[in-house]
């Protein structure tokens, strides 16, 4: 199967098109790659974007495998299961998990300065990402939102695998997602462009909103 989107703008903007009854919400972008998703959303609906920073936790012999993730405001959320397989303890990931609170505190700083999260108490609060592949890290974004005592809580990505999209149905009051793919292996693959962002593109794409 080719490509389903020509780019992260082209994505948002068909994605907002499925988010016309939500009115002026507060759309939480998972940096970097969601803001790119987010601006068109924002631009079409009104409401406040801000970004929601995520970090995932690696498994120590293979980094690049999440095993689990944070959210700021939250706690690590696990991937259990994978945890399982591994024979992993949270305990024996403690060092990797502060190494990405020292992160996470960098980007927040970086992206937000000394500004707060935008007021969620009673207000319906759109998360966005560019995809969803495992989905750790937007399960950690949702219950830090959950724990700020929201009105509905909307997971708008445009494309997921589809397992993991049934997976965090539990977590959100609705999850919008314009395809779930067979064959899914990356988020990157459904895109023509696919560039990765860096902390000036994040910054620029607030910015403009």
């Amino acid at each position: 199967m080719g490509h389903l989107f020509a780019d992260r703008a082209e994505a948002g903007a068909l994605l907002a098109e499925r988010l016309l009854g939500l009115r002026a919400p507060v759309v939480l972008a998972l940096p970097r790659g969601g803001v790119a998703v987010a601006l068109p959303i924002v631009r079409r609906l009104g409401g406040v974007l801000d970004v929601l920073v995520t970090r995932k936790i690696g498994y120590p012999p293979t980094p690049e495998l999440g095993v689990g993730a944070i959210a700021e405001g939250g706690e690590p959320v696990m991937d259990e299961a994978l945890m399982a397989k591994l024979g992993l303890d949270e305990a024996e990931l403690a060092e990797v998990i502060a190494g990405e609170r020292r992160e996470l505190a960098r980007r927040v700083s970086v992206y937000r300065g000394e500004r707060a999260l935008p007021a969620l108490a009673g207000r319906d609060v759109v998360v966005v990402d560019d995809g969803l592949a495992t989905g750790v890290t937007a399960r950690a974004a949702l219950r830090a939102v959950a724990a700020a005592r929201p009105g509905q809580v909307t997971l708008a990505v445009p494309v997921g695998a589809w397992e993991t999209v049934l997976a965090l149905r539990a977590e959100a009051d609705e999850v919008v997602v314009l395809a779930t793919p067979s064959g899914f292996r990356s988020v990157g693959q459904w895109y023509d462009r696919f560039d990765q962002l860096s902390d000036a593109d994040v910054v620029a794409l607030l910015s403009w909103a």
